[in-house]
């Protein structure tokens, strides 16, 4: 479970395949100390599993974990290549501040940016969802895209858009992200559970 607060931009340093999908080494500011191996790690909003954690030789700590093949047809993960940035944010502990909203690192699908303007105090972002998520997402309601949680500000039809401010930009990797970037997309999961309820009719 996370907060959709990112706490660290990490980088792929090594990538390599293995029979189950992909292997990945991230450079990272988290004491590697701190990190037990099975712990979990949002990384640009997908949930990894920890394999190992330590120290490399230029000083930079990092933490290992894979990505099978599922998580790569339905995420970014494919794209992770080495010099990729991404959003990394350790999983929420009992009495932690929820300073987002509650995210699984389970990602639906990706939305893909279909226009991007800067302004003096704000970037705005429209983004395109997939049909079948785009029923989830409300007006004024949360989503985490790339692991940051984020304000839903206009909906329409699959477009939806959202403002981030300064801070946002230069702490995530969204001050890199352009028109025609894939972003992981995860709905709020109460939406996801309202939904359901209200389809479901007993037989």
């Amino acid at each position: 479970m996370f907060t959709g607060i990112v706490t660290d931009v990490g980088e792929v340093v090594v990538r390599e395949d293995i029979p189950a999908g992909q292997r990945v080494r991230i450079a990272t500011h988290f004491d590697p100390k701190t990190i037990a191996v099975g712990a979990s790690i949002a990384c640009s909003g997908v949930c990894h599993t920890v394999i190992e954690a330590g120290a490399m030789d230029d000083g930079r700590n990092f933490f290992v974990v894979e990505s099978a093949k599922e998580t790569l047809d339905l995420t970014t993960a494919s794209e992770w290549a080495v010099g990729r940035k991404l959003n990394l944010e350790r999983s929420l502990q009992m009495g932690d501040e929820l300073g987002g909203h509650l995210v699984l690192g389970h990602v639906d699908g990706m939305a893909e940016i279909v226009e991007r303007v800067d302004h003096p105090d704000s970037v705005f972002y429209k983004l395109r969802a997939p049909d079948q998520l785009a029923r989830f997402i409300p007006q004024k309601g949360s989503v985490a895209l790339d692991g940051c949680s984020l304000t839903v500000n206009d909906v329409d039809g699959d477009d939806f858009t959202i403002f981030l401010i300064p801070h946002t930009i230069a702490h995530t990797t969204f001050g890199e992200k352009q028109v025609g970037d894939k972003i992981n997309l995860e709905v709020d999961m109460m939406a996801r559970y309202i939904a359901r309820l209200s389809e479901y009719k007993p037989s």
